[in-house]
């Protein structure tokens, strides 16, 4: 006795699901149609029954027929049409590529060379700035103790000064010149200068007027006599020189 399989549609088969996705959007696909073709007929019997004003003027039912009938156009029309455009660049040549890719290149180059010659500057600034603030340091790293040295040579001065009119204290002058004169030549060499000469030019700068003298021998607006000696390192100063001005 033979055996006979039946075999049953199964409902939930991939094959079942893709026929009824189909069917699906065909009948939505119709409707569409339809629907269109519907609109076009009645913008077409609208513009057939639409007439001129007397005055020459088109009507309102003319003017809502043509309306339609744009509307019907602009929904037939496929929806790909709207991106053409946009797939016409996307669409460009190889070639046109290739020199889109060349140009943007060359822009990225000269950006980086440009961020490396700023960076090549800013470190050279930098080296330079580091060393003449290293030269600076060296030059003037002994303005501190040269600063307090400089009470002492005023004393000196002082004592020459005065010492030069007693006669009991020319031997002891002799020594206390021969003492300032080697001090000034210690300093020196470490780049510490007297400020303030009788005869030249009074300078604001280098020198504080304290008060007026008159000598015929030198010229007006000069230093007439130093008072107390100023004193300038490595071009700096320290301390202006106080003189007297002449004025003839």
């Amino acid at each position: 006795m033979s055996r006979h399989h039946h075999h049953r549609h199964n409902p939930f088969s991939p094959d079942h699901e893709s026929e009824a996705e189909n069917e699906q959007r065909d009948i939505t696909m119709a409707e569409e149609t339809k629907e269109q073709e519907t609109i076009k007929d009645t913008a077409r019997e609208a513009a057939g029954n639409s007439q001129e004003s007397p005055d020459g003027t088109r009507t309102e039912e003319s003017t809502k027929a043509q309306a339609a009938q744009t509307a019907a156009e602009s929904a037939a029309a496929p929806e790909g049409s709207q991106g053409s455009g946009k797939s016409a660049e996307k669409n460009a040549s190889p070639e046109e590529q290739i020199a889109q890719l060349k140009a943007a290149l060359k822009a990225a180059q000269a950006e980086v060379l440009d961020v490396r010659m700023r960076a090549q500057a800013e470190t050279e600034n930098f080296k330079k700035r580091l060393q003449r603030e290293h030269e600076d340091h060296l030059k003037y790293a002994a303005e501190k103790v040269l600063k307090d040295l400089i009470p002492t040579l005023d004393n000196l001065e002082l004592a020459i000064t005065y010492g030069s009119d007693n006669e009991a204290c020319q031997d002891m002058l002799k020594g206390i010149t021969m003492t300032h004169k080697l001090f000034i030549d210690a300093l020196g060499r470490h780049g510490l200068l007297p400020v303030g000469k009788e005869g030249e030019p009074f300078d604001p700068a280098r020198h504080e007027a304290v008060g007026f003298d008159s000598r015929a021998d030198l010229k007006p607006d000069t230093v007439a006599r130093v008072l107390q000696s100023g004193y300038q390192l490595e071009g700096r100063l320290l301390r202006p020189a106080k003189v007297m001005v002449n004025r003839v």
